[in-house]
């Protein structure tokens, strides 16, 4: 029999959860204040503590960091509203197992249930992969998202991480293909050999043979000392080639022939190299029209597409946005030295409802920049850049401009959020200014 501990003061919610809980096996206790609950602590041995985040005599934050104190720890899961997934994705830092957003559904409750039991019985107190904690502090700057896509995504990398495959990643740009490479890497047999990341797009098809394979002193003008190649500085370990499809036709042939023979001859010797890498490539353009179109080796494409992965865009795994930003949150704060410690409510409404166009990129840069302005402990709209707002309420208000009735309103808010500025205005209305002009004379709008 495990026991729990739950802390919640909506009396009708608790007795409900409690009844549910009891119903799959776990004895519960029931309390609805952080004092009692102390209290319950130290009479009781507990196998979990569940608590809200906000509670009549203290937060849950104040109660997790009592529990952590304790000689022996308990696995502790907060439940909060959608509002409040930033604090809770902070008291993560400080020793939470998990968080679940209301409403939840029951599944969702047994299955976090039984995975901080699995970790308590484990005896470690970092969770493993399927805590959103894990993910979060993630030595490898990956974050393993809770969507259904980037479980999908994770659940590929641990697939072929192992098998000594040739592996194409395709996405968008700013999506995180290098990330998810370097993770590839990092899990496999090879990660404590080099991983060399070249961006194909950068390489002028010059001196891509000598970039690639390498030199010998005095072998062309300029070649003034000896120089390693990609293919030998990444041997035993991994190649990643980015935005491989800008690789010229010949530049494609070389690569080709020193995939196959695995050896290499660096400009000006008579001898060749032997390379044991796993190669890795990724692209944001459709390969097989440019293979149709001839502009890139079909062989070669089979070659490198042994096993593919889609890395999914910002905006189709949008569950995972608000670890994302804190994730670029606390690298922001590190790189600024500032210590901001989350975001309002209505940033993050902005982030949910925004189509994110460049991606985890551009979040990334987003935040930074906002890190840089914010003068308070938490992000508000205001130093978001302007474009993020005035989508966001674009999009409400023209959703909203269909009734008589609050036409004047929204005409006198959008004209407020933009100092009086009527372009502004009418592009945040979604409607012309000489609609606009003629709107604010039928209001007799001042």
């Amino acid at each position: 029999m495990k026991y729990i501990l739950l802390v919640e003061d909506d009396v009708t919610f608790s007795k409900m959860l409690k009844q549910f809980l009891e119903r799959h096996g776990y004895a519960v206790d029931l309390s609805y204040d952080i004092h009692k609950a102390s209290e319950l602590l130290k009479k009781q041995t507990y196998d979990l503590v569940f608590t809200d985040l906000r509670l009549p005599d203290g937060n849950g934050i104040t109660f997790l960091k009592q529990i952590k104190n304790n000689k022996q720890p308990i696995p502790v899961v907060l439940m909060t509203s959608y509002a409040e997934v930033s604090t809770a994705v902070q008291a993560m830092k400080q020793g939470a197992f998990d968080y679940i957003s209301k409403p939840f559904n029951p599944d969702e409750v047994l299955e976090v249930i039984s995975n901080a039991l699995e970790e308590k019985k484990s005896h470690q107190i970092a969770p493993v992969n399927s805590s959103r904690k894990d993910n979060i502090k993630s030595n490898l700057e990956f974050v393993e998202g809770i969507s259904a896509a980037s479980k999908t995504l994770n659940e590929y990398i641990h697939l072929v991480a192992p098998i000594n495959m040739s592996v194409l990643i395709i996405g968008e740009s700013g999506t995180g293909k290098e990330v998810v490479a370097k993770n590839i890497h990092l899990k496999s047999s090879r990660s404590d050999k080099p991983f060399i990341a070249v961006d194909c797009g950068a390489i002028p098809k010059e001196i891509a043979s000598s970039e690639f394979f390498g030199h010998k002193k005095g072998s062309f003008t300029g070649a003034t000392n000896d120089k390693i190649g990609h293919f030998e500085a990444a041997n035993f370990g991994t190649l990643f080639l980015d935005e491989v499809g800008n690789l010229s036709y010949e530049n494609q042939v070389q690569l080709l022939r020193a995939l196959q023979e695995r050896k290499v001859k660096p400009i000006g010797s008579n001898e060749e190299v032997l390379v044991d890498i796993r190669l890795i490539t990724a692209t944001n353009e459709d390969l097989l029209s440019a293979v149709e179109k001839g502009d890139f080796r079909e062989d070669l494409y089979h070659r490198l597409n042994e096993f593919s992965i889609k890395v999914p865009n910002l905006k189709d795994r949008n569950d995972d946005l608000i670890l994302y930003a804190d994730f670029f949150l606390d690298k922001a704060n590190k790189q600024l030295n500032k210590s901001v410690v989350g975001f309002s409510k209505d940033v993050l409404t902005l982030f949910q409802n925004y189509h994110w166009p460049g991606n985890l990129r551009e979040l990334s840069n987003i935040i930074k920049r906002a890190t840089l302005l914010t003068q308070t402990e938490i992000i508000h709209k205001n130093v978001l850049p302007d474009e993020l707002v005035y989508i966001k309420e674009k999009h409400m208000l023209s959703n909203k401009f269909s009734t008589k009735e609050n036409e004047k309103e929204l005409i006198i808010n959008a004209l407020q959020e933009v100092s009086n500025n009527k372009t502004q205005a009418a592009k945040l209305l979604d409607i012309t200014r000489k609609t606009l002009y003629n709107k604010i004379k039928e209001y007799n709008i001042n």
